[in-house]
């Protein structure tokens, strides 16, 4: 296999590579090319991968193995000439990948078939000891392969080899399960193993496959046939599941995977390939056997987490799916309970971006497809390449979807998504196990629920005192991660939240209420919003702190909280961090170095009335990282806290910064799970233009306007914006009128100017909105500023601050 160094391999690559270790380490299995190719759809993006091999005499490259989507459909053949000019045989012949796209394809018409698409396709050869072959890939994407796919294709192409054939026509002993059958005359070789699964000993067996036939069910029998005759089968490989009857007990589950290797001069087209005792994947043998297991699980099923768990344990495996997910209906809204697998990279980006928690959770109307099925109440199944299917239905299954709704008391109270990368069929007796199956967990969520109906009532409460998404930041990116404990019934306090404030300031929060219950999940959504608010009011963050602080002594609660609040200047790059009993933030600087920010701390919130909330500068360069955590993260039995932080500062520089959302999951990786744990990252990047800003204190004289005027012309002239000075000053002298005429104590006049957007703001002591009249007499004397404001300006309007208020206006100036 290729060695790459650990520097500079993603997160893909690394999960390539452990998906073929694993797979590597059965040689024996038959299904092992197989499953490495199905690598190529998963990790490569692949919509069809194949392996093409020398044939005896070497002249010709003969198509042994393939996953995915139809060759037909891209015009590939099942063998090429090895002087020919084919993608194929110039890897094959050089040594070398081949890469080619729609138009390079066009032009080499010669080595295809018309395809019914435009695709990109890449050739690789594939070698091991003496034997050569060719891994082939295609892909649909309009941008191809880039360069994360093809580092993953060649680790692919190393991986599958081309071992010896499982059977060998030119003499010799076949494998145990292995067989070939001679397409013309019906005569078959076989294995002994495979004798012996079919229950037959070497000299009971005549060679006609009529004999092996005749030991299957006979309802098995046609899709058997169908693999027996030519007519019925094109050149290239095969795979289905029958029964075999047994001299006593119930039948037995084999599974056959065979592939038509062409004919030649004289020599017959032949069937090839094994047949394997497939009754690991059928645990029981019949589907009614799997439903009374399922309901006997089910039974002992106590929580919904429970339910869904046992329902994915008795449907994944027996149906061999690639993905699973089971949802609550809540409302107009599907709640994720179970995923597996649980990896955010398994599943569609749409649903990524609604991760806010452990799973995500959508609206149902986001995908229709769904909302119709769960109106009407029936098992849904959409096979490959179902054009009707949104795309966060269409990438949960590509090769297959069964979407199972789940009923319960005249309603329906959840959903259950399957779905398969490969093209799956979906024979009537899987079709009766999925809808048996949906009606039995509809019933036991419907229980689950009546048993631990407290904690889902809190685990509700609780997301929706979380914010739903983080905003879009002015030179910067954050990201957050929720995990609740997994022991026990009862949910705990943590909780996260970035707050935009005015001049392009942002707030990072992050806190812990004590205890674990109801009230700490309420309190939680108090803390968070009191925060928010004082936060809104223009407070600086000592100031914030200490009125959350005063606000919980005076609910007078049980329950105390810890809080971190730090306020990040986007513009300097600048940032004061106030800490009340929480864990310091730790910041990742550009050269990869961590550090634990030295912040002086105050008590937790709600344990001392007066108390001193000391604030403490930190410094971001472009490129550095904050990260802001709850001690469920750090704390562990075995190690103090100042360990578990020096552990997750290393941890925060061995995960690089350039995708936040995989920092975040690095990070929780190794996570204890006796302890909610709350994590808020951000990336500052630095703005890529910055506002020019400047300030004026306005005097209480009798020529304080003038001189504001004469402040203004001269700042915009400076900035190149003379030709908006009138309007700018009828616009500074109606808000400074009204700050000295209505207002007592300091007012100043701040102008600041981004693109061609001219902000002009005033800031007085007075809380008081300004309120523009509804109507003015043609002989009133005053009462007019407000409506000139409006007309001369694009939009304006009034802030609070700390202890007043800031009106301001904002105008385009059009250079």
């Amino acid at each position: 296999m290729v060695s790459h160094g650990a520097a500079g391999r993603s997160t893909v690559t690394l999960r390539t590579e452990g998906a073929l270790k694993a797979l590597l380490a059965d040689p024996d299995s038959p299904e092992r090319r197989h499953r490495v190719l199905e690598q190529a759809l998963v990790f490569a993006g692949a919509a069809f991968a194949a392996v093409y091999t020398p044939s005896e005499d070497g002249d010709s490259l003969f198509l042994i193995e393939s996953a995915g989507a139809p060759r037909t459909l891209y015009g590939l053949r099942d063998s090429y000439a090895v002087d020919g000019r084919s993608p194929v045989a110039d890897a094959h012949r050089t040594g070398r990948p081949v890469w080619l796209g729609p138009r390079e394809l066009a032009d080499r018409a010669d080595s295809r078939r018309t395809p019914s698409r435009d695709f990109h396709l890449g050739a690789l050869p594939a070698h091991h000891d003496d034997e050569g072959g060719c891994l082939l890939a295609v892909s649909e994407r309009a941008e191809g392969f880039g360069p994360e796919e093809r580092l993953c294709l060649e680790l692919i192409a190393d991986a599958v080899v081309c071992p010896v054939p499982v059977w060998r026509p030119e003499g010799g002993e076949p494998p145990p399960y292995a067989f070939g059958l001679s397409m013309d005359s019906g005569r078959v070789d076989v294995g002994e193993g495979l004798l012996e699964l079919f229950g037959l000993r070497p000299r009971e067996f005549d060679g006609r496959v009529e004999t092996l036939l005749g030991r299957t069910v006979p309802e098995d029998l046609p899709s058997l046939m169908s693999v027996v005759e030519a007519d019925h089968m094109s050149i290239g490989e095969r795979e289905l599941e029958f029964r075999v009857l047994q001299p006593t007990g119930p039948p037995k589950w084999l599974r056959l995977r065979g592939r038509l290797l062409p004919g030649g001069e004289g020599h017959p087209a032949r069937l090839v390939g094994s047949v394997v005792d497939a009754s690991h994947l059928r645990s029981d043998v019949t589907d009614v056997a799997r439903i009374q297991r399922l309901a006997a699980a089910l039974a002992t099923a106590g929580t919904v987490r429970d339910v869904s768990q046992a329902l994915v344990s008795a449907l994944r495996k027996p149906l061999r799916a690639d993905r699973i997910a089971l949802a609550e209906l809540e409302h107009d809204r599907l709640v994720v309970t179970v995923l597996d697998p649980p990896e955010p990279e398994s599943w569609p980006e749409v649903w990524r971006l609604e991760w806010r928690g452990e799973w995500p959770d959508a609206p149902v109307r986001t995908m229709p497809t769904l909302a119709a099925a769960l109106s009407d109440g029936r098992a849904q199944i959409w096979p490959a390449g179902a054009s009707a299917l949104e795309p966060a239905l269409a990438e949960v299954g590509p090769g297959g979807l069964a979407v199972l709704p789940l009923p319960a008391g005249g309603r329906m109270v959840g959903a259950c998504l399957i779905g398969w990368d490969t093209p799956h069929d979906f024979g009537p007796d899987e079709r009766a196990l999925l809808t048996a199956s949906a009606g039995l967990a509809g019933q036991a969520l419907l229980r689950a629920h009546a048993f631990d109906a407290e904690h889902e009532l809190v685990g509700m409460l609780q997301r929706q005192l979380l914010p739903r998404r983080l905003p879009k930041l002015p030179g910067a990116e954050a990201v957050a991660r929720y995990l609740p404990a997994t022991t026990g019934l009862e949910v705990g306090g943590d909780w996260y939240d970035v707050i935009p404030l005015p001049d392009n300031h942002v707030a990072l929060v992050i806190g812990d209420v004590q205890g674990h219950s109801a009230g700490a999940a309420t309190l939680m959504g108090q803390m968070r919003t009191a925060l928010r608010a004082y936060a809104a009011e223009g407070h600086p963050p000592d100031v914030v702190v200490s009125h959350a602080n005063r606000l919980l002594v005076d609910m007078e609660t049980d329950l105390f909280a810890t809080c971190a609040y730090v306020d990040v200047d986007m513009e300097e790059g600048s940032a004061w961090c106030v800490r009340a009993g929480h864990l310091p933030p730790v910041l990742r600087h550009p050269d990869g170095s961590t550090d634990i920010a030295e912040a002086e701390g105050g008590p937790p919130l709600g344990v001392v009335a007066q108390a001193d909330f000391p604030m403490s500068p930190l410094r971001l360069q472009p490129g550095s990282l904050i990260a802001l955590t709850t001690d469920g993260l750090v704390e562990s039995p075995d190690s103090d806290i100042d360990t578990g932080m020096e552990r997750f500062a290393e941890a925060l520089a061995a995960a690089g910064a350039d995708h936040l959302g995989h920092v975040a999951d690095a990070l929780l990786g190794g996570a204890r799970r006796s302890d909610d744990i709350a994590l808020l990252l951000m990336r500052y990047d630095g703005m890529a233009v910055r506002p020019r800003r400047e300030s004026w204190t306005v005097w209480r004289v009798p020529e304080a306007v003038r001189h504001a005027r004469r402040f203004t012309r001269r700042t915009l002239r400076s900035w190149g914006a003379a030709e908006h000075v009138d309007a700018a000053l009828l616009v500074v002298s109606e808000l400074v009128t009204n700050a000295l005429v209505h207002t007592d104590g300091k007012v100043r006049l701040d102008l600041t100017l981004l693109s061609d957007r001219l902000r002009i703001s005033v800031a007085d002591s007075s809380p008081r909105t300004p309120v523009k009249p509804t109507s003015i007499g043609w002989e009133a004397t005053g009462g007019r500023g407000l409506l000139l404001i409006e007309a001369m300006s694009t939009a304006w309007g009034s802030v609070p601050v700390s202890g007043g208020k800031q009106v301001w206006s904002e105008m385009a100036l059009n250079r």
